[in-house]
């Protein structure tokens, strides 16, 4: 629908005739101005994409996308950092600029400004994803209520990046957050631990990775569970060796994993020496994302480097 312009008709006989050139001519020059927004909004924004740390997973797959769409061809992606790609973001939508992200749900941006995923027909950036409740082998044995809880913690997507985006107001103090979450949200903390008797002082070993929504996650758990009279114990640990401390019995139980892809395979890894509660959040997604005030919806909208 973006690759030509109708010419001028000529004498057009038949009034049938006039009117099917008509429409057909109304239809493609409202497909011109769409590749002609496609095509401007790209060059203004120099052809560039706005992403993250270099070393990110996203960012790998951004440059794969990059070298998958022909609309994409020639365009760069800047890397830097997340924090400077949200000041760059703010920025642009404070001034009702284009820009191109790399996005990812939960994230507290979503909640703050206007944006939309773009379309990824090729789906170089796969699935949307769920994130995974873990816990090692005999935890459902040793500690029922606990295992009862943590099996029972669910977020819709808005609440997470809602409460994401009050962390982000409170300089992501993660234990903070989650404190005033709890005491402002007792009905949904009832629901978790409904028919659950107190323990005295068991002790409980939270793993999570350093990911915003997970540390927000498992301060939450935390907090729940020492309502309820465990100890917890909340360590901080890369995604691979998350795994191997669930499998070893190092740690009890994580919230943290992302499935299927992105820690897909350390999930494959360890297959079969940890049970799998399902998910505590589902609707988790990468991708490229615009504010909503551009014109463009799928990543082919964009024009490839003059």
């Amino acid at each position: 629908m973006f690759n030509f312009k109708w010419k001028k008709l000529g004498i057009i006989t038949g009034l049938s005739l006039s009117l099917v050139a008509a429409g057909c001519g109304e239809e493609n020059e409202g497909g011109n101005e769409q590749a002609e927004s496609g095509t401007s909004v790209s060059k203004e924004m120099e052809y560039t994409i706005t992403g993250i740390e270099p070393g990110a997973g996203q960012t790998e797959t951004n440059k794969k996308a990059i070298a998958a769409y022909d609309s994409l061809a020639g365009w760069k992606q800047e890397t830097a950092s997340s924090a400077a790609m949200l000041t760059a973001l703010g920025n642009a939508i404070d001034n009702q600029e284009p820009i191109v992200v790399a996005a990812w749900s939960p994230h507290y941006k979503f909640a703050k400004w206007d944006l939309k995923y773009l379309e990824d027909p090729k789906g170089t950036f796969g699935e949307k994803e769920y994130i995974t409740t873990i816990a090692r082998k005999g935890l459902k044995d040793d500690m029922p209520k606990a295992y009862k809880i943590l099996d029972r913690i669910y977020w819709e997507l808005p609440a997470m990046e809602s409460a994401l985006l009050q962390a982000q107001k409170m300089e992501f103090d993660f234990e903070k957050v989650a404190k005033q979450w709890v005491d402002e949200n007792q009905e949904t903390v009832a629901k978790w631990t409904k028919d659950v008797e107190p323990v005295d002082g068991k002790q409980i070993k939270l793993a999570s990775t350093s990911w915003d929504t997970e540390l927000f996650s498992a301060n939450v758990a935390k907090i729940v569970l020492q309502e309820q009279g465990y100890e917890v114990n909340l360590t901080q640990i890369d995604p691979a060796i998350l795994f191997e401390a669930i499998a070893s019995g190092d740690a009890d139980a994580s919230l943290s994993p992302w499935m299927p892809t992105t820690h897909g395979a350390f999930y494959e890894e360890y297959e079969g020496q940890f049970e799998d509660l399902g998910a505590n959040l589902e609707g988790a997604k990468i991708g490229l994302a615009v504010p909503t005030y551009m014109d463009i919806d799928s990543i082919e909208d964009l024009k490839p480097a003059e």
